[in-house]
């Protein structure tokens, strides 16, 4: 038997809340979605893992996913399986799974997989032990009898010749694959689910993971603190905008102080010191240098050493220009490269009263503070 896992990440999961699809928002400082297909990529059984993701989606949201084949999915579920199902073409089995499932033990997969050995489909599930009731305008209108009924979970696996037949076949929507296959005569064993192995759908889902997930992390901060003064110009770098403005920041890069604060709050949380030791001024090749490569760095430090960034706050301290038109824009630039959500990122402006420095339009500082967890 050779066993495909295939990972659902094409739905675009609104009852989640945030900017990004919740598949790709972070989980102590993973994605949803990598959480889900680490299990897969850990379990000697599975010799292929393949990502179904939404056209629209760019590669950076699943930067850091474990190794698969990544295919487009379609306008539905069932589009977004058989494209999955397309790909395992060596398979003889498949393990189905929904991408906001990032709680799953192995010991599900071992359920699955061992009765795959003598059924064409199972899956797991839990039964249902609440009362259940019929309503209607926030009214209880009667009651279902719960006897034999179950919550049905992923990863559900099949046999991937029949399931594709089966798929091929299916006219009408479906909300999983067992709903699929049953239509086409097959037989589906079900499997003891686990109650952990939840489904991320709404935000309170998020703090029930972070629950289960138990305290033991490594959560630390860091301060970052950047000065440029004006100089001759027309435009001024600020965390990763150009603005507009009658002179520019001067500095031996492009003197973006915005991101310099904010990078070196990172190296900080890392206690990797700052951006002078990882990118010496005295170096001529970073003459000019555009910052987002230092804040680059410094992320892919951070993962590199286990670490997550769970969210960036940053202050610009300044006279002029006007922050708060530019501020969408700033935070939607820092977001790209550190890979988080805007909603993790604040970008604010506040002037000193024509105090110091910053007071007598001579320059400008900012200050930033960056949180970084390990699982």
């Amino acid at each position: 038997m050779t066993t495909t896992a295939i990972i659902v990440a094409a739905g675009r999961g609104t009852r989640a809340g945030g900017d990004t699809p919740k598949q790709w928002q972070k989980l102590r400082g993973k994605t949803i979605a990598a959480r889900a297909m680490r299990p897969f990529a850990d379990h000697p059984a599975i010799t292929q893992l393949i990502l179904v993701v939404h056209p629209d989606d760019a590669p950076s949201l699943w930067a850091d996913t474990p190794a698969a084949t990544v295919v487009a999915g379609g306008a539905t579920r069932q589009e977004s399986v058989l494209a999955g199902l397309n790909a395992a073409k060596g398979a003889t089995q498949v393990l189905i799974h929904d991408a906001a499932r990032p709680m799953l033990r192995t010991a599900v997969i071992d359920a699955v997989l061992k009765v795959l050995d003598h059924h064409p489909g199972a899956a797991p599930a839990i039964p249902v032990t609440d009362t259940l009731w019929h309503g209607a305008d926030d009214t209880v209108i009667g009651t279902q009898d719960r006897a034999d009924l179950y919550r049905a979970q992923t990863p559900q696996g099949f046999h991937r010749a029949p399931l594709l037949a089966a798929h091929l076949a299916c006219k009408t929507e479906a909300t999983d694959d067992v709903t699929v296959a049953r239509a086409a005569g097959m037989h589906v064993a079900i499997v003891a689910g686990d109650e952990d192995n939840i489904k991320i759908t709404t935000p309170g889902d998020f703090a029930r993971a972070e629950q289960q997930m138990g305290s033991n992390m490594d959560i630390r901060c860091g301060n970052g603190y950047d000065v440029h003064r004006f100089g001759p110009g027309d435009h001024v770098w600020l965390c990763g905008v150009k603005v507009p403005f009658e002179r520019s920041l001067q500095g031996h890069s492009d003197a973006d102080v915005g991101m310099h604060a904010v990078t070196d709050a990172i190296y900080g949380a890392l206690g990797m010191g700052d951006i002078g030791q990882h990118f010496p001024p005295s170096d001529p090749q970073w003459k000019g240098a555009e910052s987002h490569i230092f804040l680059s760095h410094a992320v892919a430090l951070a993962a590199e050493n286990g670490y997550g960034i769970s969210n960036i706050d940053c202050t610009l301290v300044c006279e002029f220009p006007k922050i708060g038109p530019h501020q969408p824009a700033m935070k939607a630039a820092l977001a790209q490269i550190l890979g988080l959500g805007a909603d993790r990122i604040s970008v604010k402006a506040t002037t000193s009263e024509r105090l110091g420095f910053t007071g007598r339009g001579e320059g400008i500082a900012a200050l930033a503070t960056a949180t970084l967890v390990k699982p």
